[in-house]
């Protein structure tokens, strides 16, 4: 893939909010996923895990704790990113949770671009009750949940989120 074919790549992916009745296969589950497990991280600490969400009672107790937002009801699937401070503040003290959130947030990047490049469609979601969200997965003290990734056979929007121009997000050499 050249530098134009991975940059219509990337435009071509879009958050979606409707998704089908199908679900995701565990072989397909597990590409998704999959595609974390070179990600970079600090120290090679790899602090983030996944919690892997098909249930469908589960899947809508997290849409209760993300406000009732009806796509995580929908999906078939929902990756749940989590940082893992243990493993980075291990070697990095208190700068190790600012790590284990930039290593969970890469990965779950990675994982929406997998499922993309597999045909399938994510929507990110961030807007929820991470003490509920802890509370229905058991999760340890020491893991944040970061992303509840929903992931599945979605209907793509008929058009594009318009952005901002590059140039108004870039600085040289000072802001």
């Amino acid at each position: 893939m050249d530098s134009f074919e991975f940059q219509g790549f990337l435009r071509t992916r879009a958050s979606v909010r409707e998704f089908s009745a199908d679900d995701l296969t565990a072989e397909e589950i597990a590409g998704i996923v999959q595609t974390a497990e070179r990600v970079p991280t600090a120290g090679n600490r790899e602090a983030w895990d996944v919690v892997i969400v098909t249930d469908a009672g589960i899947r809508e107790d997290l849409s209760d704790a993300a406000f009732q937002q009806e796509h995580l009801r929908q999906a078939p699937c929902i990756l749940v990113v989590c940082a893992n401070y243990v493993r980075s503040m291990s070697q990095y003290g208190e700068r190790g949770i600012l790590y284990a959130v930039q290593d969970a947030t890469i990965a779950a990047t990675y994982m929406m671009l997998g499922a993309h490049a597999a045909g399938f469609q994510t929507c990110w979601t961030g807007a929820f009750d991470e003490e509920t969200v802890s509370e229905v997965l058991a999760l340890p003290e020491h893991i944040r949940p970061l992303v509840l990734l929903a992931a599945g056979k979605g209907n793509l929007p008929p058009s594009y989120t318009e952005r901002m121009p590059i140039g108004e997000h870039v600085h040289e050499n000072i802001w």
